[in-house]
């Protein structure tokens, strides 16, 4: 495999109605009841998650243009135990990592953490954190499979 070239063209000159689906669904999950960092942190750790260089380097710059502390944004792998985030980012953390792994006990999401995310947020603030964890696992596919190339303008990222 060509690592300078992505193995797909752009999919939203392939598929137009690509735009259309990415735009709605980041508008539903910039409604502001979820910060945008708490998305980005998210979407880092999905990233993490399924491997995806493109995906890591994606919300890590996302994430230094928000703001977040260097120390923040390498802490995410390791993010139970690092003193950097807000009891509400944590449960964030954790359910993403719940629907992206395999459970030993057979249920990803158990009755306890939803309990404990919905502690931090309110039904529209949890179907919002919710859609965010969807809206990452939309594009997972794309980045995995098309495997644009990281850390490149989305102009040029997809093969031509």
């Amino acid at each position: 495999m060509n690592t300078t070239e992505s193995r797909l063209p752009n999919p939203a000159v392939l598929v137009p109605e690509l735009k259309d689906i990415g735009g709605a669904l980041f508008k539903a999950t910039a409604n502001g009841t979820i910060p945008q960092t708490t998305i980005g942190l998210v979407q880092l750790r999905a990233g993490q998650i399924v491997g995806s260089t493109y995906l890591t380097m994606l919300h890590t710059g996302n994430l230094r243009k928000a703001g977040i502390s260097e120390e923040s944004i390498t802490a995410v792998a390791s993010w139970r135990d690092a003193p950097y985030f807000t009891a509400a980012e944590r449960v964030a953390l954790e359910l993403v990592e719940a629907v992206l792994t395999v459970s030993p006990s057979g249920e990803r999401v158990p009755d306890q953490l939803y309990t404990r995310a919905s502690e931090q947020y309110d039904d529209k603030a949890l179907a919002t954190l919710i859609m965010a964890i969807g809206q990452v696992c939309f594009f997972l596919p794309l980045a995995l499979i098309g495997k644009p190339l990281p850390g490149v303008s989305p102009t040029e990222q997809w093969r031509q």
